[in-house]
């Protein structure tokens, strides 16, 4: 018996379409090592794309006004070796420099932001008291274990 698929047609007359038509490339936008300047982002490309595809990507899709796309190959390492003592060399990938349009600027977002490390200010007995009730916090039984002591796994 043949394995049929399902095969949309390439033009449907009327009504809704069934296809969804979606980029064949994904863009990686990339924390720089060194400082840029803020209107400038930087991107990791396949190396089949090219300036004008990237622009036409960000501006067609994500409506971003962009300025001037700058390219370069990056080369992978060659410096590694397998169990066999062979070498084993990294892919090359493209990066994209992208400076936006005039007056437009960029700052990468801050996923993790860092919390205040502030001391906590405070006498010596307030410092001693919470201490010990971190202690008994800690001692204090699993109420899921059941009334099982916690050396006794279970």
């Amino acid at each position: 018996m043949p394995v049929t698929r399902l095969i949309y047609p390439l033009y449907q007359f009327g009504g809704p379409q069934l296809r969804i038509f979606r980029p064949n490339w994904f863009l990686t936008l990339v924390r720089p090592g060194k400082e840029q300047p803020p209107d400038t982002v930087q991107f990791r490309i396949p190396m089949e794309m090219t300036k004008f595809d990237i622009k036409n990507y960000l501006e067609k899709i994500y409506n971003v006004p962009v300025g001037v796309v700058r390219t370069r190959i990056q080369h992978g390492s060659n410096k590694k070796r397998n169990h066999l003592n062979q070498r084993v060399k990294k892919p090359d990938y493209k990066v994209a420099y992208v400076q936006l349009a005039q007056g437009q600027t960029f700052t990468f977002p801050d996923i993790f932001p860092k919390k205040d490390e502030t001391a906590e200010e405070g006498s010596f007995e307030d410092i001693q008291k919470k201490f010990y009730e971190d202690i008994k916090q800690k001692q204090k039984m699993d109420p899921r274990r059941g009334g099982v002591t916690e050396w006794f796994g279970l």
